[in-house]
């Protein structure tokens, strides 16, 4: 039987928030592969390239680069490859290979800049999924900002340059903000666009942060500087969405919801907040296909039961 990983889990597991993973599946760059339920599952093939991915992120190579080699390694793996399978995923910084029997991996005319062994690493996923569950900081789908894993969960180390990129400074960033530093985590994230003033994700989490801080002005330039230059971004939308409601732009906030729900059909907080805004303005019957939508992609949330009421009062 394959073994199934809820986003949860995955997030647990390799110390991710749950929203970065969200971001991740919803730009097509590497999510879950079984549906089940309604929701969808990750298997340990997917759990194995979400860290390959995450790792070599934290070198600094570049994310289509990062794309190609994680295509890749999904290739190469057996469908049915188990935690004790006897491999070592490594990486050149050019090629991702997996390689059976824990044989030491010396690439040809380059420096190793991931490596991880399955067996050990299933040992890690094993602990972190028999420790106690901590339940993170629950907050409303119109928030900036999905819940996220943990802090104290930390991921097996791998072999890594070092470096000032940007990207090192976008993955430190997100860890501080993992922890609760929100100084360190603006600093790095700052740092980040000063060094790529083109990085999208780092615009998006810089602009949730002084979002939170009240900086409302300065979050929705963020916000429009990160879809200048990612356009297809949902996340950037759909927290320029919520500012606006906030601002009173409600029409706009409406429109730029409705991209999120056209372009990521699969975001289940921005049907909600579509759902609820077009309630509130009358449009009862898109409202209703909208919070509908929602409770098919997120029936057990918290936010579930409000879903139903608003459907409820809609019905009434």
């Amino acid at each position: 039987m394959i073994e199934l990983y809820s986003i949860r889990d995955v997030a647990r597991i390799l110390a991710v928030q749950e929203s970065r993973l969200r971001y991740w599946t919803q730009t097509g760059f590497i999510g879950p592969s079984v549906r089940k339920g309604g929701r969808f599952y990750y298997t340990f093939c997917d759990l194995l390239a979400v860290k390959a991915a995450k790792d070599l992120v934290a070198t600094g190579m570049p994310v289509q680069k990062v794309r190609k080699n994680v295509d890749a390694l999904r290739k190469a793996l057996p469908g049915d490859t188990h935690p004790t399978t006897r491999l070592r995923v490594c990486c050149d910084g050019e090629t991702i290979v997996a390689l059976k029997d824990d044989v030491a991996f010396q690439p040809i005319g380059g420096q190793i800049v991931m490596a991880f062994n399955v067996p050990s690493f299933g040992e890690h996923v094993s602990q972190v999924l028999s420790m106690p569950r901590v339940d993170p900081n629950v907050v409303a789908p119109h928030g900036s900002e999905s819940d996220g894993a943990p802090g104290e969960i930390i991921d097996n180390p791998t072999e890594a340059n070092s470096g000032s990129t940007a990207y090192r400074h976008f993955v430190e960033a997100c860890a501080a903000e993992d922890r609760g530093e929100s100084d360190t985590a603006e600093h790095l994230f700052r740092q980040a666009i000063d060094l790529e003033p083109n990085m999208a994700a780092a615009l998006t989490n810089l602009g949730n942060l002084v979002y939170r801080q009240g900086e409302l002005e300065e979050a929705r330039k963020l916000y429009d500087r990160a879809l200048e230059h990612d356009p297809s971004q949902p996340e950037a939308r759909y927290n320029l969405a919520n500012l606006l409601e906030d601002l009173g732009e409600t029409e706009l906030a409406i429109a730029e919801l409705r991209k999120v729900c056209a372009a990521a059909p699969e975001f289940a907080d921005a049907h909600y907040n579509l759902g609820i805004m077009l309630a509130l303005v009358g449009g009862t019957s898109q409202a209703k296909q909208h919070l509908e939508r929602y409770l098919e992609l997120d029936a057990g949330s918290d936010w579930a039961a409000h879903a139903r009421t608003f459907l409820d009062r809609i019905a009434a």
